[in-house]
């Protein structure tokens, strides 16, 4: 094991807010993709350049929950 596998993963938890209906097809997708398909739903998921642009596209619909609230 080297030191950077030692060290814990980043991860984001976010919960859909809003609801895909109406929204274009590819918005639904995202949101499955993230983990997510209902309201008030969470997942939690790694920090990386493509979950963060998976949330950008609908940031719309979902928040990110703080850390010390994702418990």
């Amino acid at each position: 094991m080297n030191a950077k596998s030692a060290k814990p993963a980043k991860t984001l938890t976010v919960e859909q807010v809003g609801s895909p209906i109406r929204r274009e097809a590819k918005q639904r997708q995202t949101l499955v993709g993230l983990g997510l398909n209902k309201i008030r739903r969470r997942s939690t998921l790694p920090d990386t350049p493509e979950v963060r642009g998976m949330i950008e596209a609908v940031k719309h619909l979902v928040r990110i929950v703080p850390a010390d609230a994702a418990r």
